[in-house]
């Protein structure tokens, strides 16, 4: 589902794209700690034996990561870095399109950056700023 956010919007949706980001990133690291586990599986011991159902172990996780991104970006956000922890929220500015951007930790949506720019081109969003739709 494709919608474009106000500022309000964007930070009443936040506490479920929260959840639902923190989700997808426990899931980053658990692929993350399952490709070590395989990599020390097959140079330790190089058995077949436990290397296939962690590669299988694996396989599922990283569907699983796959599952919850979509999950994230079905709520209306585009994921930009889950390690970085950046989101965009596509919205409006004097009828150009342009992102609501949100960074892990922060507790609202403050800022804003053109279509063509990306976290470096982060703007303060003004306290009445009424541009953004």
């Amino acid at each position: 589902m494709f919608t474009f956010f106000t500022t309000n919007q964007a930070n009443d949706a936040l506490p479920d794209v929260i959840k639902k980001f923190e989700y997808a990133l426990a899931k980053t690291h658990e692929v993350t700690k399952l490709e070590q586990q395989l990599q020390t599986s097959l140079s330790i011991t190089g058995s077949f034996e436990e290397y296939v159902p962690l590669k299988q172990k694996l396989n599922s996780a990283i569907t699983t990561f796959y599952e919850s991104v979509e999950i994230l970006e079905n709520t209306g956000v585009v994921v930009k870095s889950i390690e970085q922890g950046l989101l965009d929220f596509p919205s409006k500015r004097f009828n150009e399109e342009v992102w609501l951007c949100w960074k892990y930790g922060e507790t609202e949506i403050r800022f804003w950056h053109e279509k063509d720019s990306g976290f470096m081109g982060r703007k303060p969003i003004e306290v009445n700023d009424e541009s953004l739709v």
